[in-house]
């Protein structure tokens, strides 16, 4: 498993549509082997398959990726924790909880302002 501290420095994503597994594995520091496990594990995890079952991954597939991969190493999520927080349940309350940070940042914003008009 990697460290911790190896994981904040991820290489930038390419402008590029398709990725192979090959690329995906240098953008993410994953083996092959496991982005293929991980196909297997995680539902939304689906890369286009043409020529002789060729994997190519888009964007949103390497995005989703390193999300992965931040929950299982850096956060120590389990596989099936790691599921359900990409699932959706997890996610609603993060939203929840973050449309809750903002509106008390904007009224707290409005205070100051108020503050400096007077």
């Amino acid at each position: 498993m990697l460290e911790a501290s190896n994981n904040d420095e991820l290489p930038p994503i390419p402008g590029k549509r398709y990725f192979t597994i090959g690329e995906v594995s240098d953008l993410c520091v994953v083996k092959p082997h496991v982005l293929r496990y991980w196909e297997q594990e995680f539902p939304n995890l689906k890369p286009v398959k043409r020529r002789g079952n060729r994997r190519y991954y888009q964007r949103k597939d390497v995005i989703m990726i390193r999300q992965i991969r931040s929950l299982l190493y850096e956060h120590g999520y389990t596989i099936g924790g790691a599921r359900l927080k990409l699932s959706g349940e997890d996610a609603k309350e993060d939203v929840n909880r973050s449309v809750q940070i903002i509106h008390q940042l904007r009224v707290e914003l409005e205070e100051v302002l108020d503050i400096l008009k007077h």
